[in-house]
């Protein structure tokens, strides 16, 4: 059943909007309404159902931008005002004019919707809607890493779904429940039946999500080992903020030492009372170089914090400042007693503007305008690093700072290098005044554990510092405002296996994947039915006996030189084959071997097929003469002339015919044709005597007729097959790639440019087009193979064969090819 649009005022299509807005204002503030997200965009869902122009949807969703950003990221504007000095309302007015920037996913989600809603039903809208809301959020990372399913956080049972899709899983899962109550609401008028469906798939949907987020947290109390070792930790919030202040008041030395006398000073009580065995302090509390001095004061702060390690007898972690030949970098210190630095990690996504400036953006210009932007640099990916206590007691841990927890991959990335924890340092003091804010960093650093079950210590410089178990419950917190000690204990155990740690962050670009696929399966569906239509006026004006079909019309030495340039083809591909095999541990791993494949299979393939559209040809008959239409000349046999057609034996470069004549020689050229059989009958119907000649010929035009019978256009297209499809494997397999080798999908670009990222992705590209390649030849060896046995077997039952050996080896190739790859991701 398709969406009805019903017109409806203007009133009505803003109050559903407004409804929209408030709910999800509520779903995102209040912990308890956490139900209303399954029903807080059904309002507006109803309003879009009403909406019936392109242009209207997209201001529908314009608007919806701005309300939501203005029911749920008010608080927001009043930060960036604080930070800025630009005060509450300059920052929030211009926080509404970039709503639609911010949130983009509304846009596209509302576009797709309605465009997809043209032509498909309810269930495939809401799907393609709901994909692309992901896909969009995927694609253009929003800069607190939001999204719908991040308010399901205070629900212990709903939340655990995350470690499958993570929270743009929840969001999923969401937006398909709002459209199913959307639906049914329309519906209500339809009868209990109709109303039931969708009613029905939204209960289906919210009961899936708590049978398994109970499944889940019964596994995982019982996957806890307490013979392992433990470390308590010692969170130090020390609940100094606003630095630039305190230097205009006492000057920066005394900053930096009163900033380290405090944590000293609850260092020791943390010690001596709590028997802590690590210490952890916040994001950039040690404001300058360490290991780095710049100065002799700074060199003397260094020797005091390793002496202060030295005398507590227990490692520290703790924000500073790294350096080296490209810049500054925000980092985390890992502090050792008598071995001293350990190493870094240092920050890889610096916050926007306020940390870091793109090099194309940066200049004088800009530091004058925004007198506030810092000048430190990415790091490169994440890191492990040991934390030890002073009796060998060793937990594996995974630094994050601040805006590092709000994106999946990191976490992703350290828990498949080995992490056991994850310790986050943040400095969420610009919301002091807006605790919505820092209640929002903690439940979005909350999913990284419940993705990756790895448990996570968190500390902030004024709250909230958090203790987070491995099912994303917040054990204990501090207060924002509170100068404390919060302990927490972390375990070397490592953690159990999640969907989201094997896939990475997947349901994103599945989202885009399943759009894609669509958006194909739309333009070929056009594409057909326009062919149809076409074939269908071409019959109707030409008649029922009508016969025109490509053909190539060659000479003897030209069909020689087609022939061999397409058996140079496959003689290449089976040494390329043969050299993976026994000297590259099939893997194509340089550009040698890409251009090696480019001359040997790629070329001749090319050159081969060239030459067959230099002759190409259009065979048609009219007024008792076999047309052969070529583009400068026109070629006419009568059929009264024509005594027999010669199937070729051997079927290079594709199945054609020799024309035997009535004087009893053989016409000078020859016809390569899908399907002589066709042509034969259309000769017969025409007047003409021909038959087959040659005792084989029946049955090997029989052969071609079934071959051509079972030939799709689209699906069997080289292109598609062997250019297009090969990034489907290659592009996740090259992001794995990136992320395990550089850090991140653009790491190699960052480190050694775009012409080295490039290369590399044509590599991985090649790759797959090879073994695609190979994979094809073998099932075209082993479905021809089947179809000679069914032929010799049973004449009446070869074309059975034939169609169902095509379309299973059509399974393999484009569906067993990206399953054996998840499975081998998931298994590695």
């Amino acid at each position: 059943m398709t969406t009805e649009y019903r017109p409806a005022p203007r009133w009505q299509l803003l109050a559903g909007l407004t409804a929209s807005a408030l709910l999800l204002g509520l779903y995102a503030r209040v912990g308890a309404a956490w139900p209303l997200g399954f029903v807080a965009l059904a309002p507006w869902l109803l309003a879009l159902n009403a909406t019936r122009t392109l242009h209207g949807t997209l201001a529908s969703a314009l608007l919806m931008s701005l309300a939501l950003v203005a029911a749920v990221f008010a608080w927001f504007g009043a930060a960036i005002g604080a930070y800025t000095g630009y005060g509450s309302a300059g920052a929030t007015v211009i926080l509404l004019a970039l709503a639609p920037l911010l949130q983009p996913q509304l846009l596209a989600f509302a576009v797709v919707r309605h465009l997809v809603g043209r032509h498909h039903g309810t269930l495939v809208q809401a799907s393609a809607g709901a994909a692309a809301w992901v896909g969009c959020e995927w694609l253009l990372p929003k800069l607190l890493g939001d999204t719908l399913g991040h308010g399901l956080f205070p629900s212990a049972t709903l939340r655990q779904v995350a470690d499958l899709g993570g929270a743009a899983g929840l969001t999923l899962l969401l937006i398909l429940v709002n459209e199913a109550v959307a639906a049914a609401f329309t519906r209500r008028r339809d009868g209990m039946r109709a109303l039931l469906r969708p009613a029905a798939l939204a209960v289906t949907l919210v009961v899936a999500m708590a049978g398994y987020g109970l499944l889940r947290l019964n596994t995982l109390g019982a996957a806890a080992d307490a013979t392992l070792p433990t470390l308590r930790v010692g969170l130090v919030q020390s609940n100094i903020i606003d630095y630039e202040r305190l230097r205009a008041e006492i000057g920066a030395y005394a900053v930096v030492r009163h900033v380290l006398d405090t944590h000293y000073a609850l260092s020791r009580q943390a010690i001596e009372r709590d028997r802590v065995d690590a210490l952890l302090w916040s994001e950039t509390v040690f404001p300058t170089t360490f290991g780095h001095p710049k100065s002799d004061d700074g060199a003397a702060l260094d020797r005091e914090i390793q002496g202060f390690v030295d005398s507590a007898g227990v490692p520290l972690v703790f924000g500073t400042y790294d350096l080296d030949d490209a810049g500054e970098y925000n980092a985390a210190a890992f502090v050792e007693p008598g071995t001293g630095l350990l190493g870094y990690y240092r920050k890889t996504h610096p916050f926007p503007l306020t940390e870091h400036v793109p090099a194309w953006l940066d200049g004088p210009l800009l530091r004058r305008w925004l007198s506030w932007t810092g000048s430190w640099q990415p790091g490169h990916g994440a890191r492990v690093m040991p934390l030890r206590s002073a009796d060998g007691r060793e937990v594996n841990v995974l630094p994050l700072i601040c805006l590092d927890d709000v994106r999946s991959a990191l976490a992703i990335d350290g828990a498949r290098l080995g992490a056991q924890a994850i310790i986050g340092l943040s400095n969420d003091s610009w919301f002091s005044e807006s605790p919505q804010g820092a209640r929002l960093h903690l439940a979005v650093a909350a999913f990284r554990s419940i993705e990756t079950r790895l448990p996570q210590l968190r500390v902030t410089t004024n709250g909230l510092s958090a203790v987070i178990d491995a099912s994303g419950e917040v054990i204990a917190s501090t207060a924002m405002g509170e100068r404390t000690v919060l302990v927490g204990e972390i375990r070397a155990q490592d953690p159990p296996p999640t969907l989201m740690v094997r896939w990475g962050d997947w349901v994103g670009p599945a989202g885009l994947l399943g759009l894609l696929g669509l958006a194909m399966v739309s333009i070929v569906r056009r594409v057909r039915q326009r062919v149809i239509a076409r074939r269908a006026d071409a019959e109707a004006s030409a008649g029922p006996a009508a016969y025109s079909e490509p053909v190539i019309v060659l000479s003897a030495a030209w069909r020689v030189a087609a022939a061999a340039l397409r058996l140079c083809a496959g003689v290449g591909l089976l040494a390329v084959a043969l050299r993976m095999l026994l000297r590259d541990g099939l893997q194509v791993n340089s550009l040698s071997q890409v251009g090696w494949f480019l001359a040997a299979v790629v070329a001749p393939a090319l050159a081969a097929w060239a030459l067959q559209r230099a002759f190409a040809a259009r065979a048609h008959i009219e007024a008792g003469l076999l047309v052969l239409q070529q583009r400068g000349q026109r070629v006419e046999i009568p059929l009264a002339a024509i005594a027999a057609l010669q199937v070729w034996r051997l079927p290079l470069p594709a199945s054609g015919v020799d024309l035997l004549l009535t004087s009893g020689e053989r016409w000078s050229q020859a016809i390569a044709v899908a399907d002589p059989q066709a042509l034969l009958q259309a000769l017969n119907a025409a007047g003409s005597p021909a038959r087959f000649a040659g005792t084989h010929a029946p049955a090997l035009a029989r052969y071609a007729h079934h071959r051509a019978a079972s030939k799709r256009r689209w699906l069997d297209h080289p292109l598609l097959k062997f250019v297009l499809f090969p990034l489907l494997p290659a592009l996740p397999a090259f992001r794995l790639h990136q992320h395990i080798a550089f850090g991140g999908s653009l790491g190699e670009y960052y480190t050694y440019g775009l012409q080295a990222w490039l290369t590399g992705l044509l590599i991985w590209w090649v790759s797959w087009a090879i073994g695609l390649m190979l994979f094809a030849a073998v099932l075209r060896v082993l479905i021809e193979a089947g179809c000679v046995i069914a032929q010799g077997a049973s004449s009446a039952r070869a074309a059975g064969v034939r169609h169902a050996m095509e379309w299973l080896g059509r399974l393999l190739f484009y569906a067993g090819v990206p399953t054996w790859l998840l499975l081998r991701i998931t298994a590695g």
